[in-house]
């Protein structure tokens, strides 16, 4: 076969030009896959029994979230599942202490574990101390419920109630609380007597010092009779009362609340009576001295008709 010089110049600058376009664009080398190499057990939390396409790519699951069933939460927790030293507790204290503390102790004497989802007090002075909710009590195990009761302006008998629910249902804690009101105060003579010349120099004095921890003591959030007796009885309802300390159920001239406020309020200067208003160099806030006031008119009802 013949060529011609044309034909074989032709030919020469075809090949010529594709070594140089393979040159300038050289091919991109295709990767080999990637083995991936099972791991032992079953890393990815797949159900039982369940098998990866081929060519899968796995995905690890998220560990499972234990999600408690509620549907029985608002009825009565059944008898036999939960035994509790007492679903009611009470307590006397005297007055001036800032807490009552109650402990109730249970056990799951089920053969099931169950949940305490929640345990609500029933007012804001009422806590509750435990493990974090959802807690979860096995078969057999036990648990305590600790909880404190704020008693800062309270008196008398106190009723509270707490209510644990769990996914079995619910129960209800008592709590009773008598406040007793503490003794008078007995003074000796020579405590008299110093108080006295205290006083003389300065009425004020008994708000400073040692004379604080009688008249200063535990009056923040108490009113009424509860703060009474906590920093008027001292010197008014003292077994050994002195002589210059008048009796407020026998005063000799009419009384109301307004006469109270103001004579808790500014005192007496020249006597041993302090002015108990914080304004004056007192403890006292103008909302206490009115709930004394109003507490000692009504316990103390004037014997002396009002002038008109």
């Amino acid at each position: 076969m013949k060529f011609s010089v044309l034909t074989v110049a032709v030919v020469l600058a075809g090949v010529l030009s594709s070594a140089s376009a393979q040159a300038q664009n050289p091919p991109v080398p295709v990767p080999a896959p990637i083995q991936v190499r099972p791991l032992p057990g079953n890393p990815f939390g797949l159900p039982p029994g369940m098998i990866l396409p081929p060519n899968s790519t796995p995905i690890a699951a998220s560990k499972p979230v234990f999600v408690p069933d509620t549907t029985r939460s608002a009825q009565p927790l059944p008898n036999g599942l939960l035994a509790w030293d007492s679903l009611m507790k009470g307590t006397d204290v005297v007055s001036g202490l800032d807490f009552a503390r109650f402990a109730f102790s249970f056990t799951n004497i089920s053969d099931k574990s169950i949940t305490i989802l929640d345990v609500h007090p029933s007012c804001g002075c009422t806590t509750a101390e435990m493990p974090p909710v959802p807690w979860t009590l096995p078969a057999g195990t036990s648990g305590q419920i600790k909880i404190k009761v704020n008693l800062a302006g309270k008196s008398g008998t106190v009723f509270k109630s707490v209510k644990v629910t769990t996914d079995q249902g619910n129960k209800q804690l008592m709590l009773k609380i008598t406040i007793e009101t503490p003794p008078p105060v007995k003074l000796t003579d020579a405590q008299i007597q110093q108080g006295i010349m205290m006083s003389k120099a300065d009425r004020q004095a008994v708000f400073k010092g040692d004379c604080a921890s009688c008249h200063v003591k535990n009056v923040n959030g108490r009113y009424g009779q509860d703060l009474f007796n906590n920093i008027c009885a001292v010197c008014h309802a003292a077994q050994n009362q002195a002589t210059m300390v008048p009796d407020l159920s026998k005063l000799k001239v009419a009384t109301n609340q307004e006469f109270w406020r103001t004579w808790i309020t500014l005192g007496k200067p020249g006597s041993l009576m302090p002015a108990f208003a914080t304004a004056q160099g007192g403890p006292l806030s103008d909302m206490q001295i009115a709930s004394l006031a109003a507490y000692l008119n009504a316990v103390y009802p004037s014997k002396v008709p009002s002038i008109q």
